[in-house]
């Protein structure tokens, strides 16, 4: 191994190129003869579109082209797909809407994209787009969740009757019927996992090209992975085989999801580009990324838990409500079903369990999958409901867990819900995340805040999540002359630091050092497929293609060093980077190995030519981290602010490759998991209007509402069904985050018979709840 290899806090190789501003986004990238292109946006959540005017729009100065939906077809573009068609409840088939890049005759949220302005300037592209008239019929709409499918509502869509796209269920509804029918005792809980707007660091960015000659399609774009977007763009949209476009994503500030999807802003600079025969680009501004971007979460659920006298559960009843927006997403369906419903046992034995989701058409816009995506909602739904359940039968939290974890003897244990957990220590977890916060000490620091006129508590989330394992993944790895290598692989960076983890790797595997390694990502032709980022996938699915990329170098490498070295091949070990003739000092480096390959013409055929390996990887089983997260707050009655005091996280990702990137993702996702338990809200009035477009309404979490996050990484259970022993680890903050903040609310207020409070828990809404338990106390 190399000196920072696989265990090893490597600070990040990439972090020089972006801190002295050499780092490249889609915004930096200038083709010659590019022009600019601005969307006009309706300003209706649904109304019909009655005429539209765009005489004197293409009349303006520098105006290049106006398009609308009438273009695109007359140019054969296709709809932009929803990939996960699911099957419903009895077998239905969920209800998919075409979504062309162009609203065609109805808008159906505020910033439905109604019409394309491309001009030489981006001032000339938003001057003309505002000569553009349209003329409207206005339409009721529906934004609200919970009643998006009652009777009476504005239908966004004639096809999905009660707004309706999918009722899905999983588990089993008489065994769980059954369960609750002898139950001592059944906790309910109503609550909402509020909507949020995602705000990457880096707004979304595209720059299509064309060129005619070769009837070639070029995108420059921030994306979570260039492979991704082929199938969509090129099998249903443009209708071209896929050697016919090239999609290059260069370094991109942040996606968590988001920057997943095809858009309509993609297809449109490409379809303008072939049009017009010039460079065409895009990009957002901050207030047109609350219109437009994907946004995370709103789901309105019922959540029941069934215990027996000894407080033991015998069975989970969720009954949800996950809203889609005006269109669906790439895989919105699946985000709210099969990422959700996996996880609702949480890490708890629970002999039966069932599920059922309504997915809901509403005029706002499109939801899929954010940081976590339906992870985070299935770990609030059972972490809060466990909390409840021991507040209604009189124990403390902490002891019903104990008395319902899955211990470590009983793993691998599948789950009432189909999934099989191969390793954890969950009692472990909860008890060494109780003695970092001490825990015991609660109550004298409880005395103290009190005589301070303020209320504390102490809340926590025993998480576990489904992540890693999915897709295929591909990486390419050559060693140079000087011996230092090159790796080309299919995920995708968006900061999380995945040249430095790759880097740790080889040095492990192959004995050079992290600064020999350079890699290549986000250009589809480099590789014939790569999955992306997502879902925690990076380290296992890329750490496992370069690990069998580097397999057969060292394969070849061997054959040659055996003839360079007049030995047999068996008789070749590899160890440290140097290739040895089994006990003898005759030895070649890998360096030396490469450039005999390169240039030395006494070398049989077979063994010429550069050398270079590539491994494709097939999706295996999943991995399941899962830990801790502990809060300790106080709440200003007054005022109603929660000030949180400390953080304590423990997390067990298996075998940590680097402990300096995973704190880092893990402090990331804990604080956007706190924005959304505190502060993160986006509201639609009635009338479909967002109230919440900017970040004067929208609230962002900021340093000082943060504490410092003391973490402790675990590693005393790897992983058993994959070779690294790794579990992901991108997205479990903002898994545990949520749950323990509210927990910790709720046991504050406690005293005052509150309950529970819906995030986000602003001081208004605090504060509210103050008064009325004051209010209901003095009329009692």
């Amino acid at each position: 191994m190399g000196r920072f290899g696989v265990g090893q806090g490597l600070r990040r190789v990439e972090d020089l190129r972006f801190l002295t501003g050499e780092g490249q986004y889609s915004d930096d990238i200038r083709l010659e003869g590019q022009c600019h292109g601005v969307l006009l946006r309706s300003p209706f959540a649904h109304a019909e579109i009655t005429a539209v005017d765009l005489a004197e729009a293409k009349a303006a100065p520098g105006v290049l082209g106006v398009f609308t939906v009438e273009d695109l077809d007359a140019d054969g573009l296709g709809n932009i797909p929803c990939l996960v068609p699911l099957r419903g409840k009895n077998g239905s088939n969920s209800i998919m809407p075409p979504r062309p890049a162009l609203a065609r005759g109805r808008v159906r949220h505020v910033g439905d994209a109604v019409a394309f302005v491309v001009a030489e300037t981006l001032q000339q592209a938003r001057d003309a787009a505002e000569l553009i008239v349209v003329d409207y019929e206005a339409l009721p709409a529906v934004t609200d969740t919970a009643s998006a499918a009652q009777a009476g509502q504005p239908q966004v869509w004639d096809e999905a009757p009660n707004n309706t796209s999918l009722v899905w269920e999983t588990g089993d509804e008489a065994g769980t019927k059954a369960a609750f029918a002898k139950a001592d005792h059944v906790t309910r809980l109503e609550f909402v996992n509020n909507r949020i707007v995602v705000n990457s660091l880096e707004p979304r960015a595209t720059l299509g090209a064309y060129d005619a000659a070769g009837e070639t399609f070029t995108l420059y774009t921030g994306s979570q992975g260039s492979h991704r977007m082929l199938s969509p763009l090129c099998d249903n949209v443009f209708k071209v085989p896929q050697e016919k476009m090239h999609i290059i994503t260069p370094d991109v500030g942040g996606g968590f999801g988001m920057k997943i999807f095809v858009y309509p802003e993609t297809v449109l600079v490409l379809f303008a580009a072939r049009r017009l025969g010039r460079p065409v680009r895009w990009n957002a501004e901050r207030g047109e990324g609350f219109l437009s971007d994907t946004q995370g979460r709103d789901h309105v659920t019922l959540a029941e838990l069934a215990l027996d006298s000894d407080a033991r559960i015998l069975g989970l009843r969720v009954t949800t409500t996950a809203n889609m927006g005006g269109y669906l997403s790439s895989f919105a369906p699946f985000i709210p079903t099969g990422c959700y419903g996996p996880m609702l046992s949480g890490l708890y034995r629970m002999p039966v369990g069932y599920a059922e989701v309504t997915t809901v058409f509403t005029n706002t816009v499109p939801v899929d999958a954010y940081r976590g995506a339906g992870r985070p909602e299935a770990a609030y739904l059972v972490e809060r409901l466990i909390d409840a359940a021991a507040r209604d039968v009189d124990l403390a939290p902490e002891e019903l867990r104990r008395r319902n974890f899955i211990p470590p003897e009983a793993l691998p244990y599948t789950t009432a819900f189909g999934e099989t957990y191969d390793s954890g220590d969950f009692p472990g977890m909860l008890k060494r995340g109780l003695a970092a916060i001490d825990h015991a000490g609660l109550a004298a620091r409880r005395k103290d805040a009190a005589a301070a006129g303020r209320l504390r508590g102490l809340g926590f989330a025993c998480y576990g999540e489904v992540c890693g394992s999915n897709g295929e993944e591909t990486a390419r790895l050559e060693v140079k002359d000087d011996g230092f290598l090159e790796l080309w692989i299919g995920t995708q960076s968006n900061g999380q630091g995945h040249f430095t983890a790759y880097a740790q790797l080889l040095a492990d595997k192959l004995g050079v050092e992290p600064e020999q390694v350079t890699v290549h990502q986000g250009d589809s032709w480099d590789l014939p497929q790569g999955g992306g980022t997502g879902g925690s996938r990076s380290l296992l699915m890329g750490g496992q293609a370069l690990d069998g990329a580097a397999d057969r170098i060292i394969e070849r490498s061997r054959a040659i060093a055996g003839h360079l070295l007049e030995a047999a091949e068996a008789d070749i070990e590899f160890a440290e980077g140097v290739f040895t003739v089994v006990g003898t000092d005759k030895h070649l480096s890998l360096a030396q190995v490469a450039r005999a390959a390169s240039s030395d013409d006494s070398l049989p055929e077979g063994m010429k030519g550069p050398l270079e390996g590539q491994h494709h990887l097939v999706a295996g089983t999943q991995t399941y981290p899962n830990g801790c997260h502990l809060c300790e707050l106080e709440v200003d009655t007054d005022t109603g602010r929660v000030k949180l005091l400390r953080y304590v996280v423990v997390d067990d990702f298996g075998v940590v490759v680097n402990p300096l990137l995973v704190g880092g993702q893990v402090h990331g996702g804990t604080v956007q998991g706190i924005g959304q338990a505190l502060l993160e809200h986006t509201i639609y009035d009635g009338d479909g209007q967002l109230l919440t477009g900017s970040f004067m309404d929208y609230c962002m979490p900021r340093a000082d509402d943060v504490p410092a996050i003391e973490l402790t990484l675990v590693e005393d259970t790897p992983c058993t069904t994959n070779p690294m022993g790794v579990k992901g680890a991108g997205e479990a903050g903002a898994i545990g985050a949520c749950p323990a903040v509210i927990n910790a609310l709720v046991n504050a207020l406690a005293p005052l018979g509150i309950r529970h409070i819906d995030m986000p828990a602003t001081p208004e809404k605090v504060w509210r709840a103050v008064q009325d338990a004051r209010r209901q106390e003095a009329a009692e």
